[in-house]
């Protein structure tokens, strides 16, 4: 296990090697002086053009431009977005704390009911259940997420006052900026049970229902499909049919026969459902009006940002990769002849 561990980070260097170059590639239909911005931290270098472009050798061959590029992201060096009003860097710690406690409020929701409600879809194939579930599914699947945040908005907040968009209220916002507040994490959440400010982190999660809740919806149908379609794959295959003729519980073959099988493809698309929230639900965070990755990055695409949208797209292509690898570890782990064969 460890040897096919070792062999998937290997090529994780080479990967991300690949996807920067690509978008410093991307980066070359701009012209020297849009690229140039990514280096502008202060409004007044924008009358020094030239001395930038000289500086950081943007007229120079594509593969010095790369390494010399290579060279500021080592030292943390994303240029300024002028969107956040900051470094990329600083933008990218301080809109992901937000993106992160989202994604974890609404990860395990979407596995608990996907994974659980597929299984008894299966199980129960052409019953009650099973129609209401392939109900959802479909439904998920195919509603828009923007349609769905919109019509929570509406009925909750609009109607009855509750659940408002944001990240927290203008009292929670003078608390968590005073100088008696101590950032512990980063988190908010976990920050205000720290401070031990049990009203302020109920705000903060007041704040998260309804795109926690449209991502869940959105997001379980997928996983509720491909946990139903392959868990009956498995309860129709040789084995499980053994299994029943030996006299075993029903209950036993589900749970340690078929299951167990079923949830190979579940792993899979689990790592990258949980990467690809913690990427930043681009609309989800829009509709909200929720100061995470996602949002920052349309605002930055919005206003030509050239580095905002860089860094916030090398942080989302860095995810997907990790994501990648660790869909292959944990595929290893629950199948264990993937890893022989490797």
């Amino acid at each position: 296990m460890a040897k096919y561990c070792l062999k998937r980070l290997a090529f994780l260097p080479l990967v991300m090697f690949g996807v920067t170059f690509l978008l410093f590639f991307c980066l070359q239909f701009l012209s020297p002086e849009m690229r140039a911005s990514l280096y502008v931290k202060d409004p007044r270098q924008l009358a020094q053009l030239d001395a930038v472009i000289e500086k950081y050798g943007l007229r120079k061959p594509m593969p010095v431009q790369y390494v010399l590029w290579l060279k500021q992201v080592a030292h943390g060096d994303l240029g300024y977005s002028e969107t956040a009003k900051m470094p990329v860097a600083d933008a990218v710690r301080a809109f992901f704390p937000a993106t992160f406690e989202l994604t974890v409020l609404t990860f395990f929701p979407i596995m608990i009911v996907g994974v659980l409600f597929g299984v008894l879809s299966a199980v129960y194939r052409d019953r009650l259940l099973d129609h209401v579930t392939r109900f959802v599914a479909i439904t998920g699947y195919s509603l828009p997420s923007f349609v769905l945040g919109l019509t929570l908005l509406m009925i909750f907040y609009g109607r009855f006052h509750l659940f408002p968009p944001g990240r927290f209220t203008m009292d929670t916002d003078m608390l968590v900026h005073s100088d008696g507040f101590r950032h512990w994490t980063g988190l908010l959440t976990l920050d205000c049970l720290l401070n031990r400010r049990w009203a302020a982190c109920l705000d903060v999660v007041e704040h998260m229902v309804l795109p926690a809740a449209t991502l869940v919806y959105i997001s379980v149908a997928l996983l509720l499909r491909i946990t139903r379609s392959s868990m009956l794959e498995e309860l129709t295959k040789d084995y499980v049919r053994t299994a029943r003729a030996k006299g075993l519980p029903e209950s036993v073959v589900i749970r340690k026969h078929a299951l167990a099988n079923a949830l190979i493809p579940v792993v899979t698309l689990s790592s990258l459902l949980f990467i690809g929230l913690l990427g930043g639900v681009v609309i989800t965070e829009t509709v909200f009006d929720f100061p995470g990755i996602g949002r920052w990055g349309v605002q930055a695409a919005q206003q030509l940002d050239v580095p905002g949208v860089l860094g916030s797209t090398m942080l989302a292509a860095f995810l997907f990769v990790l994501a990648n690898l660790i869909s292959d570890i944990l595929y290893a782990v629950v199948d264990p002849r993937i890893r022989v064969g490797n």
